[in-house]
């Protein structure tokens, strides 16, 4: 008897097939557009994130100083393999901000690059950038990047770099523009998602500490023609302002120096 309750429950297996949600490919997601989408953060997590601290509510089974952490999804990448991207568009932003635990957690005021609103500030005693009204404002470099998740896919995010990471933003932006490629018509610049970079975490310090910051190699050209098509449709949404942004107040992050 016993054999024959297994034999029908074996009988009952159904084989996952995937097919069945291609044919159903898009449903229920309405007229979803770009402002109704999160794109999330790609960060180096510290010793004082939340993520990496057991009796933080932000903690985050596994997580340790040195992973690369995905705001919207919560996982974690171990820093010392890295993660593979695809630069696709970059925006310079002077981001003002409050104090940490005052206010909403928001920016106060986004200014672009063009502004001179760091000509009304002076440099405090923890080196920060003060406006009269006491809020501090913060020289933010966003790169705008697909990066290839666990599944071999490649996802939107954005790597926001500040304080001593701008320094390797700026080397970043010359590694892009420093590529030529031979043409018809002699050497051109390819477009920043014609190329793949490899991104790691890494050991920095100073006099006043430790902390992890980017360390980031190119790998090669982008050799599939879907995914170039995906890297060049994502450049063409952030330059079009499509793509919004929420940045939200984080504890100081591993990529953040001591003042």
């Amino acid at each position: 008897m016993a054999n024959a309750v297994k034999k029908k429950e074996e009988t009952n297996v159904v084989e996952f097939d995937p097919s069945m949600f291609e044919a159903d490919a898009n449903q229920g997601l309405g007229q979803l557009e770009q402002d109704d989408l999160a794109i999330p953060f790609l960060r180096l997590l510290g010793d004082n994130s939340p993520q990496v601290k057991k009796r933080d509510p932000k903690y985050v089974d596994g997580a340790e100083p040195g992973m690369i952490f995905n705001s919207l999804t919560h996982e974690v990448v171990d820093g010392e393999k890295g993660i593979s991207v695809i630069p696709c568009a970059y925006v310079r932003q002077y981001i003002e901000w409050q104090d940490r635990g005052k206010g909403t957690g928001a920016p106060v005021n986004i200014y672009p690059a063009t502004s001179d609103i760091l000509t009304k500030t002076t440099k405090d005693k923890d080196n920060k950038d003060r406006l009269p009204n006491g809020n501090y404002i913060e020289d933010t470099s966003n790169h705008f990047v697909l990066f290839k998740n666990d599944q071999g896919f490649w996802e939107q995010a954005l790597i926001a770099m500040k304080s001593t990471q701008r320094k390797k933003s700026k080397r970043w932006n010359s590694l892009m523009l420093g590529l030529k490629i031979k043409g018809s018509k002699g050497l051109f610049t390819p477009p920043s998602y014609s190329h793949i970079y490899a991104m790691k975490s890494m050991v920095e310090s100073n006099d006043l500490g430790t902390w992890f910051g980017w360390h980031i190699e190119r790998d090669g050209p982008v050799k599939d023609q879907d995914v170039y098509e995906q890297a060049k449709a994502f450049s063409g949404s952030v330059a079009a302002g499509d793509v919004k942004v929420k940045h939200e107040e984080e504890m100081p992050e591993s990529s953040e120096a001591p003042y």
